[in-house]
């Protein structure tokens, strides 16, 4: 259900500017402030149940046909981000010379978190491993195939992969050049109530 709520936000703002609506003309047919409306479609904050059917209201959209257009689960232990998906958040304030580029939103509730930068070279090696942890990767340079359980995806440069720590992985190198990327890790809550 959280990958479900992540997607409000960007399925909010498709229908905003596919039917060439500003934030302003949505937030005051939903009574809410442009504020909000900005953080909802740039996935900072999720909507109440009442707030959501208000601006699906001021979207001038039925709520089957708001839902009906949601990307839908894929029951895959993974989650691919690829560089092409990426979109540039739009601010609010006025900032000059920066652009900020969504790459990935997930809801979790943990306890931990960690950043790393990883290198695999070419024709590295290493066992699967696993971690009390999800995993974030987004591809900085190179490309690596990641074996997650069974499966193998191929990762490149702006892609982003998310999946379950706990399910015995390794990347593999089969490039000739180097692959970095940037590595988070957000550790379970291990003390059971």
């Amino acid at each position: 259900m959280n990958d479900y709520l992540i997607g409000i936000g960007k399925r909010i703002k498709d229908i905003r500017k596919k039917n060439k609506k500003t934030i302003s003309t949505v937030a005051n047919a939903a009574d809410v402030s442009n504020g909000l409306i900005s953080r909802i479609e740039n996935g900072r904050t999720i909507p109440s149940l009442p707030v959501l059917l208000n601006i699906i209201n001021a979207l001038e959209i039925e709520v089957s046909d708001f839902f009906e257009g949601m990307p839908k689960p894929t029951g895959a232990n993974y989650i691919v981000s690829r560089a092409k998906d990426n979109s540039i958040i739009e601010k609010e304030d006025d900032a000059k010379g920066f652009t900020y580029e969504y790459i990935f939103g997930k809801q979790l509730s943990s306890i931990g978190f960690e950043a790393v930068l990883l290198e695999v070279k070419p024709n590295s090696k290493r066992e699967k491993v696993e971690t009390d942890a999800f995993e974030y990767k987004y591809m900085l340079s190179g490309e690596c195939v990641y074996v997650i359980g069974d499966d193998e995806v191929l990762i490149k440069e702006g892609d982003s992969i998310f999946f379950d720590g706990r399910i015995p992985h390794v990347p593999i190198n089969r490039s000739n050049s180097s692959a970095k990327m940037l590595v988070l890790y957000f550790f379970f809550n291990t003390q059971r109530e």
